[in-house]
């Protein structure tokens, strides 16, 4: 699975995982607890798919990814627009994602 599908998708499910568990703290049902667990051990997998020769890499590049994805989240689960500030900050973190993924290593 190539890295530009993985990172989105384990973005999801940390996601979705942390906000379940966020979600029981703050009183929602025991219920919620279940797939939250299930959703990050998904993550978990997903992210050690990554083809990287070292897992701190592949950790941080997905970091960028994480924190776009999250501002999406907050969009479309929690109603409240990114704005504009957001929208850079997300930018600024994908593209040094891209630099810790595909810049030029020596040796």
């Amino acid at each position: 699975m190539p890295t530009a599908l993985i990172y989105p998708l384990a973005a999801l499910a940390e996601i979705a995982g942390c906000f379940a568990i966020w979600a029981w703290w703050r009183g929602a049902s025991i219920f919620w607890l279940l797939p939250g667990i299930v959703s990050l051990a998904l993550f978990g997998w997903l992210l050690a798919q990554v083809e990287a020769g070292f897992a701190g890499r592949a950790f941080a590049a997905y970091g960028g990814v994480y924190i776009a994805a999250s501002l999406f989240w907050m969009w479309g689960a929690e109603g409240q627009r990114p704005d504009l500030w957001d929208a850079a900050g997300a930018c600024l973190c994908l593209i040094g994602a891209a630099v810790i993924l595909f810049g030029p290593r020596a040796g």
